[in-house]
């Protein structure tokens, strides 16, 4: 279970490739297959220990749809692009199948990007129900996630679904222990990359400092029905510079100012590359 401390925010530029983006194999033709995982915090949950206030959190559904897999090279050729989209419940366990790129010219292949956007009619299921869809479909909706947190005998719930669109770009990660850019196609051989998200940044106290700790006390508090579900309506009600406990910090972005805007802004900061891989996060 990996924990990435940058968040998307952070991110203005990637460098150049520093290891992997020239190869004695180029020539000849490869294939790049792309899977996803949630990784353990998904499918077992978030300990109390990664928590700054002592919450424990479980889901009962991930729900993410992924679309617009592409690969490029730096002069922006594309070598292999997804049409349509799938919706994946990363609950459920194991590594699921994205979409495979076959015969490519086998070379670095160094501008790789994905999308995480709102559901629709055509979307294909992947460890997903059709309930699950008429849900999205009914929301217009990308991400919907549902679970608990507790801290001793306190439980509270939560069902929050997110309409937002988001375009990472320039993705790069780990690859056999290097640091690359993008995907290296070697001849006769396969890539295969992970897209991973990950939960636990649902909870993240800030939106750009690397030092950001997991918190849910303010998400707590914003309650004020009782009824032990914590409802985006409520965290909407819930202004930032009104809370006590932890710190929420926004850096630059002044225009987020509720717990509603700013887990709705965690909600774009799911996706990465090769486990820990970072990508620059836009609008499509």
């Amino acid at each position: 279970m990996r924990k990435t401390a940058g968040l998307w925010m952070a991110l203005a530029a990637v460098v150049a490739c520093t290891t992997g983006c020239g190869s004695s194999d180029e020539g000849g033709k490869g294939n790049v297959s792309f899977s996803t995982w949630g990784e353990g915090f998904i499918e077992e949950g978030i300990p109390a220990e990664e928590f700054a206030d002592g919450w424990q959190a479980t889901f009962d559904k991930f729900l993410v749809v992924l679309r617009n897999v592409t690969v490029a090279d730096s002069e922006g050729n594309t070598g292999g692009e997804m049409t349509g989209s799938i919706l994946v419940d990363h609950k459920v366990a194991g590594v699921k199948p994205v979409v495979s790129f076959n015969g490519l010219e086998a070379k670095a292949w160094n501008r790789v990007s994905f999308e995480i956007g709102p559901v629709d009619a055509d979307t294909e299921l992947v460890s997903a129900s059709e309930a699950d869809k008429a849900l999205m479909l009914d929301a217009g909706a990308s991400v919907h996630v549902a679970g608990q947190v507790q801290k001793g005998q306190e439980i509270k719930r939560f069902a929050w679904t997110f309409t937002t669109a988001t375009a990472y770009t320039a993705c790069r990660g780990e690859k056999d222990g290097k640091e690359t850019e993008g995907v290296l196609v070697t001849n006769g051989g396969t890539d295969n990359v992970e897209l991973t998200i990950h939960g636990d940044h649902l909870f993240y106290d800030d939106l750009q400092s690397d030092g950001a700790v997991l918190r849910f006390d303010a998400l707590a508090a914003a309650d004020v029905d009782g009824d032990d579900a914590i409802s985006l309506k409520e965290l909407a009600m819930v202004s930032l510079s009104d809370i006590q406990t932890g710190r929420y910090g926004t850096g630059s972005f002044s225009h987020i100012d509720n717990l509603e805007s700013f887990v709705t802004a965690l909600s774009r900061n799911l996706g990465h590359f090769r486990g820990e891989g970072e990508c620059v996060v836009g609008n499509p």
